[in-house]
């Protein structure tokens, strides 16, 4: 289907067409320049349209109009449209209605140079395509799966509440676009990775994605923190604040001017915002642009060894942006020192790249480089539409009845048979105690001690049959009180986990790696995904309704196999906070995945 994009900006109004599946364009313009003789100029067509306005709202509406009609003879299906802040009501694509409209117009508080002219172009369009479905798709939906540690900021709990203070992140749509593409560059997937992605342009963020999830990203409450950019600061000593607005006499508004618009590589360069222009300043011997270009790839390399800290380890690192992909000299710098990760770059393949429309990703690392080193053309249009259709085709499905039971899942642990021996003795067979419900599994009559750094639960029991690794799967509150850092993980993958003391009656062991909080998923047979139209490793969102209060748990991941029973799983702390009793009811809600349906009315029985 044919997706109508709009992309508006405080600088420039963009729209495309694009053909969903192929990512085709019909019709391609953009419109710079707003506060200087602004002119629509489309692809193809060699002269430019004038587009005369007063305010943003009137050359918007001039803009839309012209499209209109150049696209007279295309049919469009849908609008979507990027909205910069989703604060933490929007994790997916939405249907745009008049409390989504409300929503984001509150929101414009955090984002007040984005939000509303994203809300203009929603009425606007909604004037000329009154009758087709309008899509929102948020720059923060991809970060909502950020854990707390990585969102708080470090001050007063009920001033961040008040104010909506936490942080959210942006760049979401092309983050998750890069690095699904990556992915799919290295014959992967998202979830089998550990990926670093470097949006750097005009606007610069970065992002963890660890197995699919972002947990950790540069931007903040607000798009100002982080990377150095073009014309914002990023990461700025609070107490230099405060000192300007009592040294300078600044008000709030002329502060707000100075970090985000006369800071960043134009404060420090004094010749503007266009890395192309250092660069070739600096290579002149201009010491100011050299000490933006410095600055600027000191960020970029510092933030990637922290991503690489916190992920406990680095697949890929993922470059775009219109400084990632097309500055040699940028990747250069920043790259040449990582060695030490096993990124190890090649000169020659990295000036010789040029990403076009035939190719959209190159590597650029050595060949005995551990981690791959990987320029990817970002396309936020193409990911907009292809959420927009995805939504479109979804909410087209009739609604399904379905029944899916929660099991509560206690702190246990399975292991290989040669520790179950260090444990219990030499050709020592665990015994079942009872069946569990997916088939061929049970709990053992053998128990074991978890120690931990900081204190040891006891009569721990253990699950069969007997498994390629070792694995021990605890709850948050279990983690706090082992003194253990333990990641969320599905499960089988421990990799870089934490690791910990088992006490059997035999003996000890001790495991390196294996400590995890397993990811909340739901099991299903491929008949089960069939009728629920979900496929394997699709993430979703799940409300639970019991004893009249409602819960949603985020990223459920869906794991379909012909050994499963249909089942949810969540842990002891996640089933006391719902507050679970039988015949609680809830919606499954689509977030990620092609065969999902938007909404079903979901019974759980517990």
């Amino acid at each position: 289907m044919n997706l109508l994009v709009i992309n508006c900006g405080s600088s420039s109004i963009k729209a495309e067409i694009i053909e969903s599946i192929s990512g085709k364009r019909a019709l391609s313009l953009k419109v710079e320049r707003l506060e200087d003789n602004p002119q629509i100029i489309y692809d193809g067509e060699e002269q430019p349209i004038p587009c005369p306005g007063r305010s943003f709202k009137e050359i918007l509406e001039k803009t839309i109009r012209s499209l209109a009609e150049h696209a007279k003879n295309i049919t469009i299906s849908g609008v979507g449209h990027r909205v910069v802040h989703g604060g933490e009501d929007f994790d997916g694509p939405v249907m745009i209605d008049a409390a989504v409209e409300q929503k984001i117009e509150e929101l414009s508080a955090l984002a007040p140079l984005h939000n509303p002219l994203n809300l203009m172009g929603i009425q606007v369009a909604k004037q000329f395509y009154p009758d087709i479905p309008h899509i929102a798709i948020f720059d923060t939906a991809f970060h909502q799966t950020l854990s707390k540690r990585a969102q708080v900021y470090a001050i007063d709990k009920k001033v961040a509440e008040r104010n909506g203070i936490r942080r959210y992140g942006f760049h979401g749509t092309s983050h998750e676009f890069v690095a699904n593409q990556a992915a799919r560059f290295l014959k992967s997937e998202t979830r089998s990775l550990r990926l670093i992605t470097c949006h750097l342009g005009n606007g610069c963020s970065m992002t963890a994605v660890e197995y699919g999830r972002s947990i950790e990203t540069s931007m903040g409450m607000t798009p100002l923190e982080g990377l150095v950019m073009g014309t914002r600061v990023g990461d700025i000593d609070p107490g230099i604040l405060i000192h300007l607005l009592k040294k300078e006499g600044w008000s709030a508004d002329e502060l707000d001017t100075f970090l985000n618009k006369e800071s960043g590589l134009k404060g420090l360069s004094g010749i503007g915002n266009d890395m192309r222009d250092i660069i070739e300043r600096a290579s002149e011997g201009d010491a100011d642009c050299r000490l933006a270009l410095n600055v600027f790839s000191h960020q970029v390399r510092k933030y990637i060894g922290a991503y690489a800290t916190v992920m406990g380890g680095v697949d890929a690192i993922i470059f775009t942006g219109g400084i990632g992909e097309n500055s040699a000299v940028v990747r250069h710098r920043v790259c040449q020192r990582l060695d030490f990760l096993g990124a190890v770059l090649d000169e020659d393949k990295n000036r010789d790249i040029k990403l076009t429309d035939d190719i959209k990703v190159e590597e650029f690392s050595s060949d005995y480089s551990r981690v791959k080193l990987l320029a990817v053309a970002t396309d936020e249009q193409l990911a907009i539409a292809r959420s927009s259709a995805k939504l479109i085709l979804e909410m087209d499905k009739v609604n399904i009845d379905l029944s899916i039971p929660i099991a509560i899942s206690a702190r246990h642990v399975h292991l290989t048979q040669e520790t179950v021996e260090q444990l219990f003795g030499e050709g020592y067979q665990l015994t079942e105690y009872k069946p569990l419900s997916q088939p061929g599994q049970f709990a053992c009559n053998e128990k074991v001690t978890i120690v931990g750094p900081k204190n040891q639960i006891e009569r721990v029991r253990i699950l069969g049959p007997t498994r390629p690794k070792d694995q021990v799967e605890i709850s948050r509150t279990d983690e706090f009180f082992l003194g253990i850092d333990a990641p969320i993980r599905q499960s089988g993958h421990t990799e870089n986990s934490p690791g910990c003391t088992l006490i059997g009656p035999k003996g000890k062991a001790i495991l390196k790696e294996g400590v995890i909080c397993a990811w909340r998923h739901i099991h299903m047979t491929p008949e089960d995904a069939e009728r629920f139209q979900v496929a394997d490793k699709d993430i979703v969102d799940v409300e639970v309704k019991s004893n009249g209060r409602s819960l949603t748990f985020g990223n459920v991941m869906i794991r379909v196999s012909p050994k499963y029973k249909l089942e949810m799983h969540i842990d002891t702390d996640e089933g006391n906070a719902a507050e679970l009793s039988s015949g609680a009811e809830g919606t499954l809600v689509s977030t990620e995945g092609e065969a999902m349906l938007k909404k079903k009315n979901v019974h759980f029985v517990s």
